[in-house]
């Protein structure tokens, strides 16, 4: 009879997170550099809401269950890409 030893396996990191985040405040920060320097709203309206597909909190936790604080930040994140998209369309 042959045993069989299980070599424990190593604990693989999920990079995600730090992914997401370093995704999203990139795509942040291109935008308030196509709004403060270059001057093109499209531009940076397109980049800031292209950011919200990373979103920089955990992507695991339902909507219900976020904090507050949370909610509040990617509602207002939707809301400026709203107002932005609305001056393009208008201006």
């Amino acid at each position: 009879m042959t045993t069989t030893q299980s070599t424990p396996q190593k604990a693989q990191r999920d990079w995600s997170d730090p992914f997401n985040r370093v995704l999203y405040f990139s795509f942040v920060a291109l935008s308030i550099y196509f709004l403060v320097f270059s001057k093109d709203l499209g531009s940076s309206m397109s980049n800031l809401g292209l950011a919200l597909i990373f979103d920089p909190f955990k992507q695991e936790v339902s909507w219900s269950k976020r904090p507050s604080y949370q909610r509040a930040w990617l509602i207002f994140h939707v809301s400026v890409v709203f107002v932005m998209l609305g001056k393009v369309l208008v201006g």
